[in-house]
């Protein structure tokens, strides 16, 4: 009889390292990132760091990191020497792929040019610039360090330097924005000539200080006329919408980003980091799914013997719901083979649920799963066939 582990085939890994310190909180920020008070203790956090990813490093289960992505917080405020110790260090443990994506968050506030010529000799190839505006006034409503020409400079000292792919994060609908300067800011990135952009809607989260206070959004027919302009105005600039918040020109999509939402693997680590992998139990033989995350706090991260902070299963009833909520942000879709492959479980068993978001025109089944236009439009109305 043969054995169904040997048949099972784990997706790609990506690792995600987490840099928790930034020199300001900002009040819409809900991540875990902590304001800089003295000297950041870089070097005993790089230790930490690297201990955390050998305890992580029986999930890699013989494969290679394909991606990594360094996020915060700001990355950026670590020198060039701690981020080459990172990366040189990560390797030594798992072994990365021959044409490893590395991308690094940066804010422009921290920009100097010495400084990312190092991050790029450390291996850092794909950059994304938090720039959210170019527009003083907006910048300074968001409580960003950065001025619109601190960012200008920002991406043209990083095009200078030559990363082989460059983003740009940019907030739409903030408060006071018209329509024709929310079209400015995706117009000035496109022309400093980034490749990728993140384009997307300043939401209101818990625990944030634009929760307890909230500034005044624009009303819901200026936000349709941005969005609706918006991206016209990105795709005839030849960037592809390819996620509900990610346009790429042609061969710059992020792979890392690519990896989440297909159900990919990924090992977290750094205070607060998550973590998702796939592993054959031994028991039953078949694709069991983790999810591990590491202790929020900085402190506790660096003194905690394990910075474990806890685990669980993903069950067998969770898991279709989990899937779609990652794979139906992708415009296309992803192969219909893929749920098998990295679920475990059967298309069969939710071929009533996927009925029924066709029956209301919010998917399509073929070779692929995806959603259709009225589907990416109320993407919550179509995952709740899945919950």
């Amino acid at each position: 009889m043969s054995n169904p582990a040997l048949s099972i085939k784990l997706p790609p890994l990506s690792l995600y390292i987490h840099i928790p310190w930034c020199i300001r909180k900002c009040p819409y920020c809900d991540f875990n990132s902590h304001a800089v008070r003295g000297d950041i203790p870089q070097q005993e956090y790089i230790s930490a760091l690297l201990a955390d990813l050998s305890r992580e490093s029986a999930a890699a289960q013989g494969r290679k990191i394909e991606t990594i992505f360094i996020g915060g917080g700001t990355p950026s405020l670590f020198t060039a020497q701690g981020i080459a110790d990172i990366l040189q260090g990560a390797e030594k443990i798992i072994p990365f792929a021959d044409d490893i994506e590395i991308t690094m968050e940066a804010n422009p506030g921290t920009f100097e040019q010495a400084r990312f010529t190092g991050f790029k000799e450390a291996g850092v190839n794909r950059l994304s610039i938090g720039v959210q505006s170019f527009n003083d006034q907006h910048l300074k409503q968001l409580g960003r360090i950065h001025s619109g020409a601190d960012a200008h400079k920002a991406i043209a000292s990083a095009v200078q330097i030559g990363f082989d792919h460059l983003n740009i994060d940019l907030m739409h609908g903030l408060a006071d924005q018209s329509c024709d300067q929310a079209l400015l800011d995706i117009q000035t990135a496109i022309d400093l000539g980034c490749d990728h952009l993140s384009w997307y809607q300043l939401t209101i989260e818990p625990n944030t200080e634009f929760h307890s206070r909230p500034p005044v959004l624009p009303e819901s027919d200026i936000l349709w006329d941005i969005q609706q302009q918006g991206q016209a105005l990105i795709a005839k600039a030849g960037f592809n919408q390819y996620e509900v918040s990610a346009y790429a020109k042609a061969n710059s999509q992020a792979k890392h980003n690519l990896n989440y939402w297909q159900f990919g693997d990924y090992i977290g680590i750094g205070a607060g980091a998550h973590g998702k992998v796939s592993f054959i139990d031994e028991q039953s033989k078949s694709l069991q799914i983790s999810r591990r995350w590491k202790q929020r706090s900085p402190k506790a991260y660096l003194t905690n013997i394990d910075p474990l902070g806890g685990q669980n299963i993903i069950t067998a009833d969770e898991l279709p719901f989990e899937f779609m909520m990652n794979a139906l942000r992708l415009n296309k879709g992803v192969p219909a083979d893929y749920y098998q492959q990295r679920t475990g479980l059967s298309l069969s068993g939710i071929q009533n649920a996927l009925d029924a978001a066709e029956k209301q025109s919010l998917l399509e089944v073929g070779k692929t799963i995806k959603p259709t236009q009225q589907g990416s439009l109320f993407l919550n109305d179509l995952l709740t066939h899945f919950i």
